[in-house]
């Protein structure tokens, strides 16, 4: 198991002073929650900022139909809070994935701390910066003419870019995706999402392995993706 100097090596805490590490070790806790538990929901106001440090959590909201729709998946190292003052509700629900292990602290502590450390602030700006980013590429994915099979192809790359394995046949994205998570992440009836599956196996792209999925082919999922033709 990871000692604290382990933990304390992801994203959020790079730049961050040793001081201020320790301060967050020891005014913080660390949790255990179990694959399922949710942390935090839209509309309920958090009196504490979560700090991914291992397994990977979830970041989604409901459509007006009441579905789910995946926004973020994160591994370690990442600040889970879409922001860190408690003067307003949150937008978006946290799942854990996994079992995981997250640092717990209070706004009210953590918030002081930022007033004290710039580099604990600029941490934070970096991170949230990090997220739009991200969404920003996404939308850009999700939205116009793009076809649901090049949308799918986005999303499985990423992944794989992020938790991927190697394996002898390809890169196995290192979660269990049913095809209700992938209908999560598209925002489609779980039907589509397990034609789109049949269309990017068709084309040799993935193998679905339960409920693994192997990139087969990264190069041409990567080139499907961005223009729709398949690289022979």
């Amino acid at each position: 198991m990871k000692g604290k100097r382990g933990l304390l090596e992801g994203r959020f805490f790079q730049g961050i002073s040793r001081e201020t590490l320790d301060f967050l070790w020891e005014e913080g806790r660390v949790e255990e929650f179990e694959k399922g538990c949710v942390i935090f929901r839209a509309g309920e106001r958090p009196a504490w900022v979560y700090i991914q440090l291992t397994g990977k959590s979830m970041i989604y909201n409901l459509t007006h139909e009441g579905r789910r729709k995946i926004i973020f998946i994160f591994g370690s190292g990442i600040l889970l809070n879409e922001h860190v003052e408690n003067s307003r509700d949150s937008s978006c629900y946290c799942e854990m994935i996994d079992k995981s292990r997250v640092l717990v602290i209070s706004s009210a502590t953590f918030l002081g701390r930022m007033g004290e450390d710039f580099g604990l602030a600029k941490a934070v700006l970096v991170m949230q910066e990090w997220k739009m980013w991200r969404l920003c590429h996404q939308l850009k994915n999700t939205l116009g003419s793009i076809g649901l099979e090049r949308k799918l192809a986005a999303k499985l790359w990423k992944l794989s870019r992020d938790f991927g394995v190697k394996r002898e046949d390809g890169i196995e994205i290192d979660l269990n995706m049913p095809v209700t998570f992938l209908a999560d992440i598209l925002g489609t009836p779980r039907e589509t999402a397990s034609r789109l599956c049949t269309v990017l196996a068709g084309h040799g792209l993935i193998k679905m392995r339960k409920k693994r999925i192997v990139i087969t082919n990264p190069q041409g999922m990567a080139a499907f993706y961005k223009t729709g033709k398949i690289e022979k």
